[in-house]
């Protein structure tokens, strides 16, 4: 988990609930409290570097990293309610199934053009292999920031196994596929969302 305040994150984690009926149990998904309010629907809000949450972010996203020399340019928050109310139909299917949280804070590495249609339109599959498919034909994503240092992205793991070049999708009875070490792929658009997105320039080694 990131070393996020508690206080501040409950709501994002916990933002489902359900309402049962005689006949059916309805599942109500609820936007987080902490999102911004806004009247020109803006889905990108930038994140203060004076307030703890980007001051979490910014170490988690350090002390992912191999190595330092890296400067946080800014931190944004991406608040697309379409996507992430698929999202979190992933956790009902996921909770149900697998009785256990699997959900993960991850990193997608992109260019910023790809970024920007990520945010208005959630990860897409349609792009898989563009850099590589030696782990299958999913959408990838690192434990460790210096592979992927784009997004700090919720996603949900399921259970995963061994990913080879041959795969376009995880196998039966699995979620995901995995190099058994930092990289892991999922193969559903909406199972992972992306919470922020992070810009930095590399600095040059003296």
């Amino acid at each position: 988990m990131l070393p996020m305040n508690q206080d501040i994150y409950y709501a994002f984690r916990k933002e489902i609930s359900t309402a049962k009926s005689d006949t059916e149990t309805a599942v109500v998904y609820r936007l987080p409290t902490t999102w911004v309010r806004s009247s020109e629907n803006k889905i990108q809000f930038m994140v203060q570097k004076t307030t703890e949450e980007y001051q979490s972010i910014s170490a988690h996203f350090q002390s992912s990293t191999k190595s330092n020399g890296k400067e946080l340019i800014r931190i944004e928050l991406v608040q697309n309610e379409q996507w992430y109310v698929k999202y979190r139909a992933h956790f009902q299917d996921f909770a149900t199934r697998l009785k256990q949280n699997t959900e993960r804070h991850l990193h997608h590495g992109c260019a910023q053009k790809a970024a920007d249609a990520i945010i208005k339109n959630c990860f897409d599959r349609d792009f898989a292999g563009k850099n590589g498919t030696v782990y299958g034909e999913g959408i990838y994503f690192s434990s460790n920031a210096s592979y992927s240092h784009k997004y700090v992205s919720t996603n949900f793991i399921g259970k995963t196994t061994k990913g080879n070049s041959s795969m376009n999708t995880a196998l039966v009875e699995f979620d995901s596929t995995t190099d058994e070490n930092y990289i892991f792929l999922t193969y559903h658009d909406a199972q992972a969302y992306g919470e922020y997105l992070i810009t930095y320039i590399q600095l040059a080694k003296k």
